[in-house]
């Protein structure tokens, strides 16, 4: 097992291209269970997530290569309906499967979902919906065992509250369902917005993109299609705040700042010059001007508010601030697992439920340890803190880190940080 080794104290400058989204990129490969032909993804991260997906599509009966970071999927095999433990239980995403299968095939068998441990994140979302288009669904042994005679039938599904992959889910289901599909108070995130526009593309008939309410009329059949992954949001978010935490300047480019409202306004109150270009964000610490980040309030929610895959990394960058800030977990239960770490690195935090708050250490530093990675984003946190901090910064169990960055030293690396893997 490797760890992350880094000698902080570096200000990160130069160019950084973003990699494609893994949670554009996930659901994508999913939807290509729903037709036969060869399926083309491009911009497709090479990552520990992807590959999981795509070793559980083997299992299932498809066909896939790689050039590049293009993939070529092809859905004709498809003759499996079961989803084992042993490729679940590392990725809560593996659930995307469901829909699909269900809408293929009229039944799929899939092990409960694992992942990162920071919350409950139930798939109570996704059944309930399904049950709405005639799907009965069985919880035993660990698995969900779902299944309908004929064709899905369309229904009206509400979520209580806005379920990114249980939207994906019913989106993909609905698509080859009897009749038209309503989905309430829908996630709008911009991965769903590229979903829809695949299986547009694939000859889906959805309306509401980018609204709370989507409304599917469903097709017979669906054909192979070629799509784009849009750019990774958290990954460019993570070196925009990583560059603003070492006091750097720096180019992120192959982004859409579009997709991040929330985060840049934070950055922009925290005293960082953000300039937003088409594909591109040019970010300039206050710290090049002689100043220091000032204390910013936060409040992860549903998109287009501020995304809890990015609570963890502002929280390392408000460790440094001037002053104290308020940070407001209200989407995932345990999301704070980082904190323990940094507080081991000199960070001044306090929790008290779902809240942080976190005073700035000002005058002081963060000072380099060894620490361990609890989930995906906690893992990014404590890379941007190692950044900062004076001395070595050793990062244990980086496979959480490498299911959603894409070469991450070599990115680190070529903004100047001296960064690199060891064996543990």
């Amino acid at each position: 097992m490797e760890k992350l080794v880094i000698e902080g104290g570096r200000k990160l400058t130069g160019e950084v291209k973003i990699s494609g989204a893994k949670n554009a990129a996930l659901p994508l490969i999913a939807a290509t269970l729903l037709a036969e032909g060869v399926h083309v993804l491009n911009n497709v991260p090479d990552l520990r997530d992807t590959r999981t997906i795509l070793r559980l599509l083997e299992s299932l009966g498809l066909t896939w290569k790689r050039e590049g970071d293009a993939l070529y999927i092809d859905g004709t095999g498809l003759r499996y309906s079961e989803a084992s433990y042993d490729l679940v239980k590392t990725m809560r995403a593996s659930v995307l499967v469901l829909g699909p299968l269900l809408a293929r095939l009229g039944k799929a068998k899939v092990s409960m979902p694992g992942g990162c441990a920071i919350g409950a994140r139930p798939i109570n979302f996704h059944l309930t919906g399904f049950e709405q288009l005639g799907v009965t669904c069985d919880l035993e042994h660990g698995y969900v065992d779902a299944r309908i005679e004929g064709r899905l039938q369309g229904g009206t599904v509400y979520f209580d509250i806005p379920s990114v992959t249980g939207t994906e889910n019913l989106l993909m289901a609905a698509s080859l369902a009897e009749g038209t599909t309503v989905i309430k108070n829908a996630a709008r995130e911009p991965e769903i917005g590229n979903l829809i526009d695949m299986l547009t593309a694939m000859g889906a008939r959805i309306e509401g993109r980018d609204t709370a309410q989507l409304v599917i009329r469903g097709v017979k059949t669906l054909h192979a299609a070629t799509s784009r992954i849009i750019p990774d949001r958290i990954e460019a978010g993570t070196y925009a705040i990583a560059i603003a935490a070492t006091g750097g300047e720096a180019v992120v480019k192959g982004c859409d700042p579009a997709h991040l409202p929330a985060l840049l306004g934070k950055m922009h109150s925290a005293g960082v010059a953000v300039d937003a270009g088409t594909d591109s964000l040019s970010i300039q610490s206050p710290v090049c001007r002689g100043e220091r980040i000032a204390a910013v309030d936060v409040t992860t929610m549903p998109y287009p508010g501020y995304p809890t895959d990015l609570q963890a990394q502002f929280m390392a960058l408000m460790t440094l601030a001037t002053g104290v800030s308020v940070i407001h977990e209200t989407i995932f239960e345990n999301r704070f697992m980082h904190v323990a770490e940094l507080q081991r690195m000199g960070a001044d935090i306090k929790i008290d439920g779902r809240i942080a708050m976190v005073k700035g250490l000002a005058e002081t530093d963060l000072f380099g340890a060894q620490v361990m990675a609890t989930d995906l984003r906690a893992s990014s946190s404590l890379v941007i803190a190692g950044l900062a901090a004076v001395g070595r910064t050793d990062i244990s169990r980086i496979y959480h880190l490498e299911r959603g960055y894409e070469d991450m030293v070599g990115k680190l690396t070529g903004l100047g940080a001296n960064v690199w893997k060891e064996d543990e």
